[in-house]
């Protein structure tokens, strides 16, 4: 009882926006910007008649989508420690999940669409499949995430906002049609499964926060045809994938050890 006294103090009215909501909304205006650059910039042109756009500016369009999001990444994370540490209001977990879904479920769904559809893919049926599925995966993720209680500091599934930037990482970095088309749909099965990773809070919030901004560093520097631009993008997309993928496998080694810790006791 005490501390759902509590919890309704520190609640700011649902009529009224938290310092926490304001960021959120931003996460949300960063994945609306996102899917109009890459609208604007790269598929409206490739379908025009017109004159396509150079190769400068659809790099400088596709890095400022993924900017974008990387944007979005950040505000969702701050608006969470900001929440934690002031006043919340009684709407803040909605406008969360919403705004998430459209930064990380929806803006690099589309992402991997517009991929396939620029990229002049035979198989471009099999594209549209995989990018709904990362919007899928996504929005069940969330709906998880709003359902179910998971022990302190941890999240079950990959949270959507890494995953939104894995998923654009492996774009990026244009492999082959089919390591590529696997490597997305692998990304949506991390979401929704029982994989458990940890929270970004403390000093993985600061790493988090710091991994963010050099993602952005490189992606500026590749997106303004600086002298190794493209080897900075490639090597931060690279790690991301890396980590992606490795994450799941300490995952298991962690609950084998728990396993037979309560075995042998």
């Amino acid at each position: 009882m005490a501390e759902s006294a509590e919890s309704a103090q520190n609640a700011v009215s649902p009529a009224r926006l938290s310092i926490a909501d304001v960021l959120t909304l931003g996460n949300a205006v960063c994945g609306f910007a996102s899917v109009y650059f890459i609208t604007t910039n790269v598929l409206v042109p490739y379908l025009s008649d017109g004159p396509g756009q150079g190769v400068g500016e659809v790099r400088q369009a596709g890095a400022t989508a993924v900017l974008l999001m990387l944007m979005a990444s950040l505000f969702d994370l701050c608006d969470g420690l900001v929440a934690r540490r002031f006043r919340s209001s009684g709407m803040g977990a909605e406008l969360d999940n919403l705004s998430d879904l459209i930064s990380f479920g929806l803006a690099p769904a589309y992402f991997v669409v517009v991929w396939g559809l620029v990229s002049g893919t035979d198989y471009p049926g099999l594209v549209v499949l995989a990018g709904l599925a990362v919007l899928l995966a996504g929005l069940l993720r969330l709906a998880r995430f709003s359902c179910t209680t998971m022990q302190d500091g941890m999240f079950q599934g990959m949270p959507i906002p890494f995953a939104a930037l894995t998923v654009v990482s492996i774009v990026l970095l244009q492999l082959p049609f089919v390591p590529t088309l696997l490597a997305v749909l692998g990304v949506a099965w991390l979401m929704v499964s029982r994989v458990e990773y940890p929270k970004p809070t403390g000093k993985l919030a600061v790493a988090t926060i710091v991994w963010g901004s050099a993602n952005i560093g490189c992606l500026v520097a590749w997106a303004t045809g600086i002298a190794g631009g493209e080897k900075l993008m490639v090597t931060g997309c690279t790690l991301q994938v890396l980590v992606a993928a490795v994450l799941p496998v300490f995952a298991g080694m962690r609950r084998i050890n728990a396993v037979r810790q309560r075995r042998a006791a």
